[in-house]
């Protein structure tokens, strides 16, 4: 429960984008830093949402009436303690696979992995967690999407074209949109702890234009993106485009409560199935 496991295709996915790129693009691949990758970027999701859980509690972000799926700290399943002691394996875990990496790809890979773990401990940590700020959905683009899709086709082929860049920016908007889905949902809670999110800054009216930007946008990437291609197709991710419109209006005429946890589990598999049809088209 702590894991939140219905999330974890946010890490796998842009791991997944960019190996296609790089075969689609380069025929390129290098399958062992691929998996490396994939397990770092794994391990620290996890990390991240075990700190956040015992992290909530500590800070009385988890009240009573809270509208998301229970969490362990909070029910009293496990204690802070146990939860960032599992916290800190994982981000160890990203960490020793992070100095194999850092032997493939150089530098860059070494900038963006210790962001990343330090990132994953500042969301709900430090004296201003990034979660209690307007920028939660900011760093979630850079991280799923920019940073992982392009190092991981950094890894494979050493390179980094500008198609690349805009691939990662599309698997990173969409993941950004799960956040805002819920943080959309606990307005209410969120204020009552002293958080600032984009949706409490931007208010319910212009959280609704954002959230459709941000599912949206990825789609206006794709004839830029198709451009830059040598090979292989970015078509077949329109078919999600009828249900992103689905789910856009659900959200601006859903009440915020219980049901806007069902909208961030489609907003999670509309990601994944993007990332999955864009794949296809990479590697056709």
């Amino acid at each position: 429960m702590a894991t939140r496991p219905r999330t974890l295709s946010l890490s796998v996915t842009p791991v997944v984008v960019g190996t296609a790129l790089a075969w689609g693009m380069d025929e390129k691949v290098r399958w062992l830093a691929a998996l490396a990758a994939l397990i770092g970027g794994v391990s620290i999701q996890i990390a991240t949402n075990l700190y956040n859980d015992a992290a909530d509690w500590e800070r009385s972000g988890d009240s009573p009436d809270r509208v998301g799926p229970p969490r362990a700290t909070s029910t009293g399943l496990l204690t802070s303690a146990t939860v960032k002691r599992a916290a800190a394996i994982c981000f160890a875990v990203a960490a020793l696979v992070g100095l194999y990496l850092v032997f493939v790809g150089g530098w860059p890979i070494l900038v963006v992995g210790v962001l990343s773990i330090l990132s994953g401990w500042a969301y709900t940590s430090g004296p201003v967690p990034i979660a209690y700020t307007p920028l939660g959905e900011l760093f979630v683009v850079a991280f799923f999407g920019v940073g992982a899709v392009c190092g991981t086709y950094w890894l494979c082929t050493n390179h980094l074209p500008l198609a690349v860049i805009e691939a990662s920016l599309a698997v990173g908007l969409l993941s950004g949109a799960v956040l805002m889905v819920n943080n959309y949902r606990d307005i209410e809670a969120d204020r009552r702890v002293g958080r600032r999110t984009l949706a409490i800054a931007a208010g319910p009216h212009a959280t609704i234009w954002i959230y459709a930007g941000l599912m949206l946008l990825p789609f206006a990437l794709l004839p830029p993106l198709g451009h830059g291609l040598r090979r292989g197709s970015v078509w077949p991710a329109l078919l999600a485009l009828p249900l992103v419109l689905t789910l856009i209006h659900r959200f601006a005429r859903e009440p915020r409560g219980p049901g806007f946890n069902r909208i961030l589990a489609q907003t999670v598999q509309i990601q994944a199935l993007f990332s999955l049809l864009l794949c296809l088209g990479l590697v056709w």
